[in-house]
């Protein structure tokens, strides 16, 4: 097999019918099926991607296995394919299918409102906006002027009238200072810009990832408060400003902790399977301690579990074997404690869904609550700095 137009075609038709079994179309927003096939992924993906081999990221080249590089763009509805790396690790991405419609779902996007794209990236993502919002209407901007030059090619190819720019949207106002209709951003942040709220007309809506872990719909009131809903689970790359060593790779752990012995160490009576498999649970955390990164992996012991804030704490759960858990921590902070504190919480309040929290900006402060906006709160600050 090679990758000609009626192969990748073929690869289009498969992810069509892989969304379509799993109920991945959105039914509020039927163009979207539309746009996909008419604004193709591989039409935005680059002749060189990166494939895990399990020890490191390895270059996949599209003239060398063509088939191997239309399986990797095509992985599958919940595969992102891998197109930059920074400094070993993964820097943009082709995000996964079934996430870019949930979130362009959420957006609730009708033609002629204007859209602040923000993060580019290959510029698949602001293709399918632009083909539902119309020409001239998507405004996408990206820090990288290398990425943004590919985008602002490939969409041309593609036929799609959107403007591309290089900017730091995290740093900056809305592109030419207009407001907008919709911001619709692909890279995550914890704490979002007020600028961004700034930025949208009374009634628009904000659609992001938030963290490392799930993604949400803001809408923006007449006094300047957005509000909204958690929509879904997404993990997406984080703004640049993060440090270096917040990602969720193995690596990332072990820059933390480095080669330090931990400070303490505890028995903890806990199967931690629910760690590793219920992602109710982990949204839960990731609100109550929002910095920390949290791993799993599973042995003949049972299920372990990492954590880390990104800056200098961390903790490790060794199974036991019987249904308990040593727990090592290191650093300023007993960040493994805040994880298990953060479940016995949860489990108090019932053990409520993702699905159950929302998200409150407004100019003095944002915070995360449960149920409804005057329910019980948990406050969103920006990330610690990196250490230098």
């Amino acid at each position: 097999m090679n990758d000609s137009e009626g192969d990748l075609t073929a690869y289009r038709a498969r992810l069509d019918a892989a969304m379509e079994r799993a109920g991945a179309w959105p039914e509020d927003s039927p163009w979207l099926r539309e746009a996909v096939a008419a604004v193709p992924r591989d039409l935005f993906a680059p002749d060189r991607l990166w494939r895990w081999d399990g020890q490191a990221y390895a270059p996949l080249d599209r003239a060398g296995d063509p088939r191997g590089w239309a399986e990797e763009v095509y992985g599958g509805i919940h595969a992102a394919a891998i197109t930059q790396l920074s400094g070993g690790r993964p820097s943009s991405s082709l995000s996964a299918p079934a996430v870019v419609a949930d979130m362009l779902d959420s957006l609730r996007l009708e033609p002629g409102q204007r859209v602040w794209d923000i993060g580019t990236g290959q510029g698949w993502t602001t293709g399918l906006a632009a083909h539902r919002a119309g020409p001239g209407a998507v405004v996408s901007t990206e820090v990288d002027e290398a990425l943004a030059a590919f985008a602002r090619g490939r969409l041309a190819a593609a036929g799609v009238d959107a403007d591309v720019l290089v900017a730091d949207a995290t740093t900056s106002g809305p592109p030419g200072g207009r407001p907008v209709d919709r911001i619709h951003a692909t890279y995550a942040v914890d704490a979002l810009p007020h600028s961004w709220v700034e930025a949208v007309r009374p009634g628009g809506r904000i659609v992001y990832p938030w963290g490392r872990l799930g993604h949400v719909a803001l809408t923006v009131a007449p006094d300047g408060t957005a509000t909204g809903w958690v929509q879904g689970l997404a993990q997406f790359m984080s703004d640049r400003h993060a440090p270096p060593q917040a990602g969720t790779a193995p690596a990332a752990y072990a820059a933390v902790r480095g080669d330090n012995d931990p400070d303490t160490r505890t028995v903890v009576d806990r199967d931690l399977a629910p760690l590793d498999s219920d992602w109710h649970l982990r949204f839960a955390i990731r609100v109550a301690v929002p910095d920390a990164v949290l791993l799993t992996g599973r042995d003949q012991d049972g299920v372990n579990a990492w954590v880390h804030d990104g800056v200098s704490s961390w903790a490790s759960f060794a199974a036991r074997g019987d249904g308990s858990a040593t727990l090592f921590q290191g650093g300023p902070r007993r960040i493994g404690d805040e994880v298990l504190a953060a479940w016995a919480r949860w489990r108090e309040l019932g053990r409520p869904d993702l699905y159950d929290f929302g998200i409150t900006v407004t100019s003095h402060g944002q915070w995360a609550w449960l149920h409804e906006p005057d329910g019980p709160r948990w406050p969103i600050r920006q990330p610690a700095p990196a250490r230098s």
